[in-house]
């Protein structure tokens, strides 16, 4: 394994007074900016700064300099420049963003520590949401291609009244290009090394004057950083992925617009991670797989109703089906007839084909205001989701359920201006939550239950556009049952989990607007935290504990406080940079643990683990990164990203080392065409995605517990092109 640099872990005080240093002397600036009487009053709407980006997943559309709130956006041209197929490609970019493969991609998020790492049996409730043109697709990260997507925002914190109850820890929302009344296209190819090939084509054009529409194909493949030395191959960890987007766009009048859009998702990936000896080489004879078709759709009406406010109207739906299944045994059947075993060798299997099935209705009225005069938003929501699962185990019955939820929202949002340039916004979510979960071992499960989440900003623009503002928003996420009958009676069920975030932000511009910044600072405080345990239970005849279950626990308290700051801009005519920093301290207030590996079963003592760090929750995160344009047509990025070990999980200690990773591109671009030579981890680093601990899985050393780790990838190097037409 490669030697991995280490940084200096901030101490908690460190990071306090980084991150109230940095929040006071940009406050600090922008006033002395403000008292400045030189300094005329800009309004922002005239400002050319480089963060005139729209918000789209905000009610009405706010630029993200406007924004009393947390939230990185990531467009298409930072897209491009990391060659991203996937949304885990760029999720590195956006502070206190994490992600978790157990799978053939980081399809698990967590924002500021908060988020699932995993799905199995038990059926979960997402604490961050996924939306792509306006799909909901929350729980189906595995689909998140950035085909054609033209901007990933991130929200953070919870998204109470925008979202509701699968948004606890903030929200994703992909929006892809729109159809353009020009005819348009492009064609772009990408080779590297391992196998890789993408191809993808996007066209655009008008149907008729009034009627225009946008088509996106793309296909990637890879052969995977795995090598399987019982079968000689090098592709039972490939990717095999297709996505078809179209779009179509109505101007019925000029009050009323339809907005179609329907996507499809082939992917067919193998899953072969895990190594015995923790390496990239498997023994695996039953090679996994991580399989995803989805066929999606939505229809979206928005109508000039009057002078007073717009009517906005989508309508949803999606159908997902997955199939995931692994190799337990990391090994092959004969395995102690090659290698000197302590103890004879298991052969396991475990599948898991999951169809999900979601339909989603949003109708609100939104007032023809804008930010200076009273605004408001009424809404209704309503979403029904179904998810029916069947599990073939080797070693138990073949096992399925089915889960029914039912959501009904109302929801209402208020912009208030006040004077001297302060603003006050309320909103409010009201939501019905109802679970009906049924399986084929007798368990059943009802829900009903009445939730409610909300947020209050308060924002004052001051001279020269800068923004300060001060947030308290409340989100919550439905608890549930833990289906399998080996789970401890007392962990059966888990309870709603509840979120108060408190934040602290500024927004403002340097060097005449060419660089934009944002901070904020952040302390959440969170109730019956929910948390994902796991058992390894002994299976009866055999001589390993081969059976891994994964269920969910509720900790009485959790907290996390923060820093995000966000820079970039064009510092040179030839030179822009780019920068994020993210520092988070998210810990269990109050927890003991039963499934903790130094739980002492025969007493019932657990470990207790107040004060110690959540999973998947670095202590800080970092990206550094600098285009500088060689001549009118060459140019050249560098980007730097780090991020700091963290726990893999609350029932052990085994952690993801710190890391940072390099990244170089030489682009050319003419007028028509451009090509590209990159470089992904430069210096060749091992980064582990995903960790077990406290069990053996080797016969070869007497199924001795140690810790096992699945890699992220190698170095790797590609050239790309783009023919526009």
């Amino acid at each position: 394994m490669n030697s991995m640099k280490q940084w200096t872990k901030p101490s908690r005080s460190q990071g306090v007074l980084l991150a109230t240093g940095l929040l006071a002397s940009s406050v600090l600036w922008a006033a002395q900016d403000s008292a400045d009487p030189e300094q005329g009053k800009q309004p922002k709407e005239a400002r050319q700064g480089t963060d005139r980006i729209v918000v789209t997943s905000d009610f009405r559309g706010t630029e993200l300099s406007n924004l009393a709130a947390s939230a990185t956006i990531i467009d298409a041209s930072s897209i491009e420049a990391r060659d991203a197929a996937h949304l885990e490609d760029i999720l590195n970019i956006a502070p206190n963003v994490n992600f978790a493969t157990g799978a053939s991609r980081g399809r698990f998020f967590q924002i500021r520590g908060i988020g699932a790492r995993s799905q199995f049996v038990e059926p979960t409730n997402a604490s961050v949401g996924l939306l792509v043109d306006g799909i909901d697709l929350t729980g189906l990260g595995g689909g998140a291609s950035t085909l054609d997507i033209e901007q990933v925002e991130i929200l953070r914190g919870p998204q109470g009244t925008l979202f509701g109850a699968n948004a606890l820890a903030g929200m994703i929302n992909l929006v892809s290009g729109t159809p353009s009344q020009t005819h348009q296209g492009r064609l772009g190819i990408s080779v590297g090394d391992y196998g890789t090939r993408a191809v993808d084509l996007v066209y655009s054009g008008p149907l008729q004057p009034n009627l225009a529409y946008r088509l996106a194909i793309g296909h990637n493949e890879s052969a995977g950083f795995t090598d399987n030395a019982f079968l000689g191959v090098r592709d039972t960890a490939n990717i095999d992925e297709q996505t078809v987007r179209g779009k179509l766009n109505w101007q019925a009048s000029s009050d009323l617009a339809f907005d179609f859009t329907g996507l499809y998702l082939n992917i067919d990936n193998g899953y072969d991670a895990f190594s015995l000896d923790n390496t990239r080489t498997t023994l695996s004879d039953q090679p996994g797989f991580d399989r995803q078709e989805t066929v999606a759709g939505s229809a979206k009406m928005t109508w000039r109703a009057s002078q007073a406010f717009d009517l906005e109207a989508l309508i949803s739906g999606v159908n997902a089906d997955l199939d995931y299944a692994y190799d337990e045994d990391w090994a092959f059947d004969a395995i102690c007839d090659v290698f000197e075993c302590i103890f004879g060798g298991y052969t396991s299997f475990d599948r898991y084909t999951r169809q999900t099935d979601n339909a989603t209705l949003d109708v609100r009225a939104i007032s023809n205001t804008d930010r200076n005069t009273l605004g408001w938003v009424m809404g209704v929501y309503a979403k029904n989701q179904s998810q029916q699962l069947d599990r073939v185990y080797t070693y138990a019955s073949d096992f399925s359920s089915d889960y029914d939820t039912d959501n009904q929202a109302l929801y209402g949002q208020l912009n208030l201006p006040l004077a001297n340039d302060w603003a006050l916004t309320t909103g409010l979510r009201y939501e019905r939550f109802q679970a009906d979960y049924r399986d084929s071992n007798q368990a059943r499960y009802d829900q009903d239950e009445n939730l409610w989440g909300g947020h209050v900003s308060l924002e004052r623009t001051l001279n020269g556009g800068q923004l300060v503002y001060a947030l308290i928003s409340k989100g919550y996420k439905v608890g549930g049952i833990n289906p399998d009958a080996d789970v401890p009676e007392r962990e059966r069920r888990y309870q709603t989990e509840g979120l108060w975030n408190y934040e602290l932000g500024t927004k403002f511009g340097w060097l005449d607007d060419r660089l934009s910044a944002r901070a904020a600072v952040f302390y959440q405080r969170r109730d019956d935290i929910q948390t994902q345990q796991s058992l390894v239970v002994p299976i009866e005849g055999e001589l390993c504990p081969c059976e891994f279950i994964e269920f969910q626990s509720n900790a009485a308290k959790g907290s996390s406080y923060g820093l995000e700051f966000e820079l970039s801009g064009q510092v040179h005519d030839r030179l822009e940079i780019f920068t994020s920093i993210g520092l988070l301290h998210a810990q269990f207030d109050d927890f003991v643990s039963f499934s903790h590996v130094d739980a002492d079963e025969d007493t019932g003592m657990g470990v207790n683990l107040d004060g110690r760090d959540v999973p998947q929750a670095p202590n800080y995160m970092a990206h550094l990164g600098a285009v500088y344009q060689l001549t009118d047509r060459w140019s050249f990025r560098a980007e730097v990203e780090a991020k700091d070990g963290f726990y893999f999980s609350s029932r052990h200690s085994t952690r993801a080392d710190a890391y940072e990773l390099t990244h170089l591109r030489l682009s050319y671009r003419a007028d028509e065409w451009d090509v590209a030579f990159w470089v992904r981890n430069v210096f060749d680093q091992t980064i582990k995605t995903r960790g077990f601990g406290g069990f053996g899985n080797d016969p070869r050393k007497g199924y001795a517990t140690e810790p096992y780790f699945q890699f992220g990838a190698p170095r790797t190097i590609g050239v790309s092109g783009q023919l526009r037409f």
